[in-house]
Formats: C-alpha cells, structure tokens, sequence
C-alpha cells in the first residue's frame, strides 16, 4: 500500500511540474514580451518541461507495473491506450517548439538576434495546443481509475 501510494505521489508530482512548465512556456512565449532574457529562459524552461514528461512517462510506467493492479489489468484497459496516445500526440507537438527555442538562442548568442512575431506565434500554437490536450489526460486517468472502459 506504501509502494502504491508513493508512486502515486510522484506520478502527480510530475504531472503537476509537466503542467507549470508547460503554461510557462505559454506565459513567455509572446512577441510583446520576447527578450534576450525570455529566449534564455525559455530554453531552460522547455528543458524542464522535458524532464517532467520524461517523469510523468517513467513514473506511469512504474505504477503500470509495480502498483497494485499491474500490467496485466492495464493492459486491457482502452483508456490507458488512450492516455498514452494523447501523451505522445503532445511529445511530438513538443518537438517543433523545442527545436525552434533551441534555434532562437543559438541565433541570440551569435548575432544577438530576436525571433521575428511570425517564429514566436508558431512556437506558441504548437504550445497551446499542447496545453489544450494535455487536460484529457487525466480525465481518462480517473474514469481509468474507476474502471470505465
């Protein structure tokens, strides 16, 4: 019971960091607001964002396997299917953004030069989509929970 109860908690722990980086990401990415300093953090923050889902994912896994209903319920469960769709659905809108973060501090460092409006409304659809999907998931997560499915 301890086991199941701590993978829980770290499993929402990431969640939760997933979800505040994600909206920062949002919050900074703005061309009325964009700066040296916000291309820096950015990066930064989209690494963040990174290590959570990459926790998120790991600590899901774990509670598959280690928790209390195992593998082997999970494994019949279509919503757990759908969760890990939606997951890699916004994995891979997460890719777009990064890359263009990435791009944009590289440019910051060698010339000292912004990304233009155009760049910066790209970015920031990818990652407001990202963030409109992201709550799906644990919608399935409690009807999944509750044997729905």
């Amino acid at each position: 019971m301890t086991l199941e109860a701590l993978l829980a908690y770290a499993h929402i722990l990431a969640i939760l960091t997933m979800v505040v980086f994600l909206a920062s990401e949002a919050a900074l990415c703005r061309s009325e607001w964009l700066n040296a300093a916000v291309v820096e953090r950015l990066r930064k923050i989209d690494l963040i964002y990174g290590v959570a889902a990459l926790a998120v994912f790991a600590t899901g896994l774990l509670r598959v396997f280690l928790g209390t209903k195992g593998g082997e319920w999970y494994g019949t469960q279509p919503l757990l299917y759908l969760k890990l769709g939606l997951f890699i659905v916004i994995g891979l809108l997460s890719i777009q953004p990064t890359l263009m973060f990435a791009r944009w501090q590289r440019a910051l460092r060698t010339n000292g030069a912004l990304p233009d409006a155009a760049q910066v409304k790209k970015a920031r659809r990818r990652v407001m989509l990202q963030a409109h999907i992201l709550p799906f998931i644990p919608l399935a997560a409690v009807f999944l929970a509750r044997g729905f499915g």
